[in-house]
């Protein structure tokens, strides 16, 4: 029986073709990662209008599932108990007119961040992964904005943030090494203005000898 896109056999089986491979690697793991996040990803924001519609508070408990080809579907949990995967949380529709729209759609999107991360360490620990296999998950994943902040727009602010530290840093960058050359060609000045001064003090015979040395400067 297959359950939010895994069967008995260990296979995780997509929804389109019913094509099917293993998740015995990180990357495995992260690729079906990433499918159910973009999954998620559109349900909250692209088919938003479509997705509150399905959450009806007068139906009964429902859940929203991301599976790894991009597809999302609002359903009802799982029957076995306990489930073949862990499952994303549960009435997501009852507090959808008890809240404001953006406030539901955060809400959702923080317990999609949770429901990811479960089933794919819940894979990472079925496979036996390692203690340097789950950090390199992690860090795999960590590299990607969260669902939340993607619904909520930080991500995008915190893209801007960067980008403008980055300015920052390099227009400082710039200026500061422009300061010194001006503070290389001011000290060279100064030096030549006190040079001259002593340089024309001196007897006509020394002032060549003098002269001839500062070629070499």
């Amino acid at each position: 029986m297959s359950v939010a896109g895994y069967t008995e056999s260990n296979t995780l089986t997509e929804m389109d073709g019913g094509a099917q491979y293993n998740l015995r690697t990180v990357e495995e793991v992260f690729r079906d990662f990433k499918g159910r996040r973009a999954a998620l990803i559109k349900a909250l924001t692209t088919d938003v209008g479509n997705f509150y519609e399905q959450c009806d508070p007068e139906k009964e408990n429902l859940c929203l599932y991301g599976h790894p080809n991009e597809q999302w579907e609002v359903n009802l949990p799982a029957e076995e108990v306990p489930p073949e995967l862990p499952e994303p949380a549960l009435g997501i529709n009852f507090a959808r007119d008890g809240m404001q729209e953006k406030d539901w759609l955060s809400l959702v999107a923080v317990h999609s961040d949770a429901w990811l991360l479960a089933v794919a360490f819940y894979f990472g620990a079925r496979f036996g992964f390692d203690k340097a296999d789950r950090k390199r998950l992690f860090t795999m994943i960590n590299d990607l904005p969260t669902i939340f902040e993607i619904v909520t727009g930080s991500a995008k602010k915190q893209a801007n943030e960067k980008s403008s530290v980055s300015n920052h840093s390099s227009n400082k960058s710039k200026s500061s090494s422009k300061a010194q050359q001006e503070s290389k060609t001011l000290t060279f000045t100064r030096f030549w203005v006190i040079f001259t001064r002593f340089n024309s003090r001196l007897p006509c015979t020394w002032q060549l000898t003098v002269y001839s040395w500062s070629g070499f400067l």
